[in-house]
């Protein structure tokens, strides 16, 4: 039996960013200046970090601040009860990278194609909804990227729906020191200068929403996290290469909040496919040691620390 929901299609919507949005977005995840391609838009490789897909689900083609939460009221999934979006949070993301992204949309038509895997009761704690989300050359229908994606409705359960399958673990490696450290540290500003990407929750913006979820206040973006992790793997292991990411995904742990230092440790599985991207498994603390994105598995392309390009 499918779950509530599964293979629901929302309607397409189109997607567009400016090279200025590029440049906005590396800064905002704690790219370095060694590696100029992501930071300046004459540089000869200038390339769009890979995993800035996941933002245009946000950002649609604004270029204007939005009310988010009269955006996320919109949504409604058939055979669903109606869900109160102002108390999601992230549970999970994974992103396959299937082509590199232009600098702009510019003369291009891209739009986001997004559709329910199913939606899933787990009782008091709340509801999970599982999506996947593909950016799509509307006129030659090349698929760039597809992303999966659990959001979790906290305390939004009980309706009668079935709990879902549980999901794949990939622990890191026992008793094996990481072959790789970075790490973040993070200010009381971090999350209003990321939330510019299109991500205008206010949980990251001002106390009261994550005070009324039990956070204590604000509490920095999921997707800041799991992008600066997926930044920082990139540099330390893949020589800041873009061509060198296909696929990452983590799991949201628990909440970062602003002025936290989040750790990276990362670890080679030594299983080099024939394409020459080998699996690469990982874990984010922060400075108290509480694990605050687990679950962490990438494909990478080995080159070594630092860009070159």
């Amino acid at each position: 039996m499918s779950a509530p929901g599964a293979g629901h299609e929302f309607p397409a919507q189109q997607v567009s960013w400016q090279k200025r949005d590029v440049l906005l977005f590396a800064n905002s995840i704690g790219v370095k200046v060694d590696e100029l391609h992501f930071l300046y838009e004459l540089h000869p490789n200038f390339s769009v970090f890979p995993t800035y897909p996941v933002i245009l689900p946000f950002k649609l083609t604004d270029q204007e601040v939005i009310d988010f939460y009269a955006r996320q009221k919109a949504v409604h999934i058939p055979g669903v009860p109606e869900l109160d979006y102002r108390h999601s949070v992230d549970g999970q993301r994974k992103i396959t990278v299937l082509k590199p992204l232009p600098p702009t949309s510019a003369g291009r038509k891209f739009e986001l194609r997004n559709k329910v895997i199913g939606v899933y009761d787990k009782g008091k704690p709340g509801t999970v909804i599982e999506t996947e989300q593909s950016i799509v050359d509307k006129e030659s229908g090349e698929v760039y990227s597809k992303v999966l994606s659990s959001g979790f409705l906290v305390g939004q359960g009980n309706w009668g729906g079935p709990k879902g399958p549980s999901t794949v673990n990939f622990p890191p490696p026992e008793g094996k020191s990481p072959d790789a450290i970075h790490v973040v540290q993070t200010n009381m500003e971090t999350a209003h200068l990321y939330r510019l990407n299109g991500d205008y929750n206010p949980l990251h913006a001002t106390p009261e929403p994550g005070k009324k979820m039990g956070f204590g206040g604000t509490i920095i973006h999921g997707l800041f996290s799991w992008n600066c992790t997926a930044h920082g793997i990139l540099r330390e292991l893949g020589g800041s290469d873009p061509a060198n990411m296909k696929e990452f995904q983590a799991r949201f742990a628990s909440p970062v909040r602003p002025g936290d230092q989040l750790t990276t440790e990362i670890w080679r599985m030594g299983n080099a496919q024939a394409d020459g991207f080998e699996e690469v498994r990982f874990v984010t603390k922060n400075q108290t040691g509480k694990v605050v994105l687990s679950n962490g598995r990438a494909l990478l392309k080995v080159a070594g620390a630092k860009s070159k390009l």
